[in-house]
């Protein structure tokens, strides 16, 4: 294999703990759309599977296929149906194409600060680090706390080890928790049986019902976060190897006039899966591969005991994996502190994101214009 070839696909000790540093966000979304929309597991599981393996190849680092958060959180809290999701992911892959092709993604990279920016990032890594505080820690009672905090001292030992990287081990500690309390293993192997994902033809009118619903407030987050910001942490993260906006849109977009079709959830690329994976130690598209990887095992031939096979994570170690990728996220926010400005632009932004209806569209817009304005007046002093 050529040098650059093994640069951009290895698979190694790393790249395993790496894999697993997005799964205490998109696992329990997953899984949460299948059940409540009633969605065909296996093709979720196989489409999304499948995604990771597309970004992985196509980036050569630890791009992540994620999915869309605030579709998921709409379909979850307001119990839409399929076909709904479905019309929304078509239709905010054709709005991310018409951004992409026509330049004005482009225009929007050089309008938005670098500090509102950070911001998001900041604003998002707080949100995840909460939720993996209050809901998912909590979940399985004392014996979770147990294990959170077990898992919680075993990662942060190891954090940045490359010899031995934590996320295997803790995967290993909740797999472990899960067959001696929660899983039947004979059960799980009866499940066990071939499924491939069924086709889809969504209509005219749930592409239109989608976009209103689901792809508007999808937008703004997507914008500021999976396109934005995963630009601007790919900077950070890897300097060697520049990645466009353009091409981040292109692929979100892809995945998106592709995932519906097969009845597979809308997904997208995000800065906090990219900083997960990297944080437990991937470096290379490797990573997203042996993840999607995982998804598809479990949909090819796990989706019909697919109540059972969602109990092998349990909730405790996903929320101290989030909680970590959160942290990272936030950390970020260093380079900004030499500005006061600047400073007080991201942590304007991230409250606005955390605490605000519709924070992430008001961040990006107020965050803007504030910034423009201190530049102008401390342009003005310097006069």
């Amino acid at each position: 294999m050529p040098e650059e070839a093994h640069w951009r696909i290895r698979f190694d000790r790393n790249e395993l703990s790496g894999a697993f540093g997005d799964i205490g966000t998109d696992f329990p979304l997953i899984v949460g759309m299948i059940l409540i929309a009633k969605l065909d597991a296996a093709s979720v599981l196989v489409m999304f599977g499948a995604m990771q393996l597309l970004t992985g190849l196509l980036y050569g680092l630890p791009m992540p296929a994620q999915p869309l958060k605030a579709m998921a959180v709409l379909v979850i809290t307001q119990e839409l149906t399929g076909n709904i999701l479905y019309g929304g992911g078509l239709a905010i892959g054709i709005t991310m194409f018409v951004l992409a092709v026509t330049g004005l993604i482009d225009w929007l990279a050089r309008a938005v600060p670098k500090s509102v920016v950070r911001g998001i990032q900041f604003g998002l890594g707080m949100q995840l680090a909460l939720l993996a505080v209050k809901d998912y820690v909590p979940a399985e009672g004392r014996s979770g706390y147990a294990l959170a905090a077990t898992a919680f001292v075993l990662t942060l030992f190891l954090l940045g080890n490359r010899r031995f990287p934590p996320a295997p081990l803790v995967i290993l500690l909740g797999v472990a928790y899960a067959f001696t309390f929660k899983l039947d293993a004979g059960m799980l192997a009866r499940s066990a049986g071939f499924h491939l994902p069924h086709l889809y033809r969504p209509s005219l009118a749930d592409v239109l019902t989608g976009f209103v619903v689901l792809a508007l407030p999808q937008l703004p987050l997507s914008l500021g976060n999976s396109v934005l910001a995963t630009r601007q942490i790919a900077a950070d993260l890897f300097p060697q190897k520049p990645i466009t906006v353009r091409k981040i849109s292109l692929t979100y977009s892809l995945m998106n006039l592709i995932n519906p079709l097969f009845g597979g959830v809308p997904t997208c690329h995000g800065s906090s899966g990219l900083a997960g994976h990297y944080a437990f130690g991937a470096r290379t598209g490797g990573s997203v591969i042996i993840y999607g990887s995982i998804y598809l095992i479990l949909g090819l031939f796990f989706s019909q005991g697919f109540q059972m096979a969602i109990q092998i994570f349990p909730l405790p170690i996903l929320g101290v994996i989030l909680a970590f990728e959160g942290l990272v996220l936030m950390r970020l926010i260093r380079d900004m502190a030499a500005s006061k400005a600047d400073f007080a632009v991201v942590l304007l932004v991230g409250l606005m994101c955390v605490g605000l209806p519709y924070g992430y569209v008001l961040g990006l817009v107020v965050g803007t214009a504030v910034a423009y304005l201190l530049k102008r007046q401390l342009t003005g002093l310097a006069q």
